[in-house]
This record gives C-alpha cells, structure tokens and sequence, in this order.
C-alpha cells in the first residue's frame, strides 16, 4: 500500500553512517561550579555542556549516552530564506534542507526521554514541509501544536507586500507519556469569572455541556425542575446522565431562569493554572527587537544578528520542562537556550558551529553565571551560580595519508584513541585506577583496552591472569604476535584501523546547513536589508589562543 510522504531529491539516498566522535576538554573556555550526578541510564552527567563543533556529528557523539535522556529539545535552525545573514548562509536549497534536517531530527528523536518533547521555530519559507517530514520522524498522532509567535510589532516592508509579524513554533511529543505544563494564572486571566448567585465555591464561568464528537451513549432527553424537556445535542452530552445528575446535586450545573439552557459551571478556585493558547503575543514572549536589545546590553565581543527573546524560550521551557530536566540545543545561535535554561534551574546541552561559539554564547553563558540581570533574570529571580564546561569535537579518528590510505590521525594521543575506541566499539570510557587494560566497560564483566604497543604473549598472558572470573576482554591494538591470536577463548583481538575501515565516514568535518563567514554588513547597508533592527556597532574581537584540549571523561 502507497503511503502518503513528502518526497523530494536525494531522500532515498543512503547516508554514510557517521562517525562517533569523542569531545575534549577545553578547560580555559569553561566557567563556575560545574554540578555532576548521574543519569537514569546509570551513565554520568559531567555538567551543562557548550559544545563546538558540527552538530550533527555532536548530536551523533552524544547517541551513547544521552539516548533517551533528555526531557525538551528546543532548536532554531537557518529558515532557508535566501537572506545572507553574518553568520549564517541562510540560502540552501530546498531538497537539501529538508535531507539536512531529516538527518538531524532522526538523532533528536533518539535522545528524547519518552516524556520529552521537541520545538523547532521556523517561517513561512520551510514551515509547512517541516510539519510532513516531522510527521514522518515523530509520528502525526504525536503532533501537539504549532505555535504562532508574534516576533514584531512594527510595521516594515515594502507596498505591495506583506509585514511580516509572525513565526511559528511546531510542539512534538515523544510518545503520549508527554504531559503539558500549564502557564501562571494573573488578575487579567480571571476577568471571566463571578459570582452571581453567591456560589459558597466562589467565581466561576460557563462551560460548554455539548459534546466534540458522536457519542450515541451520551444521547438522553434532560427535564428541567419544571418539568421541562430539553433535547439531547446533535452530538451528544459531555457526560453521562449518572454524572450530570451528581454535578446537578452538588450545584455544578444549574437552568438558565427560562430553562432554556443548561450551565456547567466551572470554578476559579479549581484551575490550578491556564491552558497554554496557539497564539503567543509580543507582549509575554518579546520579539526580535527585544531580543536584540538583550544581547546588546550584555556589551559582548562581538554582536548576532538573529537571537530568540528569553521570554520565548522561558515560555517552551515552562510548558515541557520541570527543575533539574536537561534541555537541548543544537542550534544554540546567540545561546539564549542555555541562557534561560540556566537560569531557570534546567540542566542544558548547547551545540553551536560557528566561531560565535567563543565570541557572544561563552562570554553570555559565562554573564549567566555571574549573575546579570538582562532577559528573564528579575521574573526568575537569577543571582547567579552554577556553571558549564566547553567541549570541542575532536578531529576523525582516521584520516587519509598521502596514499589516500585511512590512518589513525596523529591528533591523537593514547588517551584519546582508548576513549575513542570505547566509544566506537560500544563501551563506557572509565579508565580503572589499578588495572591498566580496563579502559573502558559496556557491563560489569566486559571491558575494553586499546593500545599502540605491539601486543606480545607475555603481555596477553599477564593480563589473562588478571581477569576475573567470568570476565571478558576486547584488545585493540596495532600489531600483536600471531601466537596472541585466539589464544584465551575470553579474549578478542582486533587490530586498529582494520577494525574500523568502512564502519562509518571518518575525515569529514562538516555536515552543517552550509553556514559560512561573509563580509560585515555596513550599518546602512544593514538597515535597508532589515528596516526595524536599530544599528548596532560592534567592535573587533580576535583570539590567536589555542586551544589544548584534555579529554572529555
């Protein structure tokens, strides 16, 4: 049977499996008390992460350890829209964004929790073809919502053409286990309810009693204390005529004075909270302006021309996020994500490819921390704490000599490639403090050792007496004396880089939406591109510190 699917060019290609990268370390980018725990999956959380580096092989080195694990993923990718934007090159073709982000949504999917859910803010140029890949991926019973955020206030434009005035924010859910937070309740959301009869249960306003949908069981004739008959709706009662005539008994449901029309009464004294709605206006989730100004005022090195309000992202995180839950971003931008996170006591995982990594969402995380008092701050009531570290992707395990051959790159250190091997072979890297052929484990009794030494049989032979019963061994190494070959029935022995050739894609670094460096914009070449932003002067920032990565453990 033919399934309905959007299709387009190069969907039904293969894509090459992609490699497992490990992330390293980069002490002088990290800031504050880092909190460590442990995940449900038993696996450590080493603290809220900045990443840079490609995110979809980021998403991919993430896979292991965090499938399943994180509770809203939130994400701002490039629109598509054709505008080149100084740090984005928003203009890639139709059939290859929707591969690109086909590719990434797959990983996504993964990594949620079975409560979690996904946001994706997107316009009108890749909107709609988002909701059928998404439905595709999550599943359409799983959709939720999409959003309609008004990002501006101002009129701009051209005559004969549209303002634009809004975005939208597509909601799925991982499975039905999902459950929607509800929005605080102020004076200006009561203004519908009253007392008029003096109910002792206090303000209440009317509900519907007609049913949504056909429910031929909920079809009865009601009779009013006068004797007079009202008629069933076309479709139905909302509730059984057992319940009708409890709510009835306990002053719930009341006649209108003609009886003309039943009133289910519903009080404000039950609603714990408001229902979120579909629209989301300027005045409680701020616009592009707003989020400008937020930015500016944090006076970074170096300014983004597209960050989200916090007051959008404090919306997302409310509705599908409790304190402590971890929240991801693999479009982290301007690091408003993390930001709100952060100050809203989540757990975060920021991913982010270009340089603006260490020029505008380090020193703002690091603002964070310190306590500023920009965005949501006062609404939170932020004081600052906390912490992050920074993370680069290390380089592809392999790359190519001057043959073409694949060989393990000399980046490399031991370290390294016992980390990366473990990671590749499907082992946990946790490097025992005595024995030191136990790298790495995927079970209490099956462990993992690299090594760049040649492999002798005195050395398989010590470590075989070592092991413990019932234990098991995976050995990878350069070059081993034929004798070591299947010697010990609870030892494996494969040789690097045999053991990983045609495994995955290594010796590529980028997979990203084309995003590029171009030219600064001259403040008025700036605003006749985009009439509603004010100027902003940047200043020059460059940094000729390299980085010495540690490894990430």
């Amino acid at each position: 049977m033919t399934k309905l699917e959007l299709t387009w060019i190069g969907k039904a290609d293969d894509p090459a499996p992609l490699e497992p990268r490990i992330f390293l370390d980069s002490p002088q980018y990290s800031f504050g008390e880092v909190e460590t725990g442990t995940l449900s999956n038993g696996k450590p959380w080493l603290g809220n992460m900045l990443i840079h580096g490609d995110n979809l092989l980021a998403l991919k080195a993430l896979e292991q350890d965090f499938s399943g694990q994180i509770k809203c993923i939130y994400i701002d990718p490039p629109y598509n829209t054709g505008h080149a934007f100084e740090q984005y090159d928003d203009n890639v073709e139709h059939s290859l964004w929707l591969t690109l982000m086909r590719d990434r949504l797959i990983i996504l999917h993964k990594l949620l929790s079975e409560d979690g859910s996904l946001w994706v803010t997107l316009d009108d140029c890749e909107a709609h073809y988002f909701k059928v890949l998404c439905d595709e991926i999550f599943g359409r019973s799983n959709f939720v919502a999409s959003t309609i955020w008004q990002h501006a206030v101002q009129s701009k434009g051209y005559p004969g053409k549209f303002s634009l005035h809004h975005n939208y924010t597509f909601c799925y859910r991982k499975s039905d286990k999902f459950s929607l937070n509800s929005l605080e309740r102020t004076a200006k959301h009561n203004v519908n309810y009253s007392n008029p009869d003096n109910d002792p249960n206090g303000p209440w306003r009317s509900g519907d009693v007609r049913n949504s949908l056909v429910r031929p069981n909920l079809m009865y004739d009601i009779e009013t204390p006068s004797g007079k008959i009202i008629h069933h709706p076309e479709k139905g009662w909302r509730f059984s005529r057992e319940t009708f005539e409890h709510e009835l008994s306990k002053g719930k449901i009341k006649f209108s004075d003609d009886e003309s029309r039943i009133i289910r009464k519903i009080y404000l004294k039950d609603q714990q909270g408001r229902v979120p709605e579909t629209l989301w206006f300027a005045e409680e989730v701020g616009t592009t302006r707003e989020a400008n100004g937020e930015i500016k005022s944090l006076d970074l090195p170096e300014s983004f021309d597209t960050p989200k309000p916090e007051k959008l992202i404090e919306r997302v995180l409310i509705l599908a996020t409790n304190p402590n839950d971890i929240v991801l971003d693999s479009f982290v931008g301007s690091g408003t994500t993390a930001a709100v996170a952060h100050k809203m006591n989540r757990r975060w995982i920021a991913v982010e490819l270009g340089d603006h990594a260490y020029t505008v969402c380090q020193p703002r995380l690091q603002k964070v921390v310190e306590g500023e008092q920009g965005g949501i701050s006062k609404a939170q009531n932020w004081q600052g704490g906390g912490g992050f570290k920074f993370y680069e992707l290390a380089p592809s395990l392999l790359n190519h000599d001057k043959h073409g051959n694949l060989v393990i790159n000399k980046e490399y250190n031991a370290d390294m490639l016992a980390a990366a091997m473990a990671k590749h072979q499907g082992f946990t890297y946790s490097p025992d403090e005595e024995l030191y052929w136990k790298q790495g484990r995927s079970s209490e009794r099956d462990f993992i050792f690299t090594t760049t030494q040649l492999l002798t049989s005195e050395t398989l032979e010590a470590i075989h007496e070592q092991m413990g019963e019932n234990e098991s061994l995976l050995i990878c190494c350069t070059k081993f004396q034929p004798e070591c070959r299947n010697h010990y029935s609870n030892i494996t022995i494969k040789k690097i880089p045999k053991v990983l050739l045609d495994t995955c894609e290594f010796d590529r670094d980028d997979y990203s939406l084309n995003i590029v460096s171009v030219p600064d914009i001259e403040d008025e070449e700036w605003d006749d591109f985009n009439p509603e932003v004010e100027n902003d002067e940047t200043s020059e920032f460059s940094s000729n510190e390299q980085i010495t990565p540690s490894l990430f453990d």
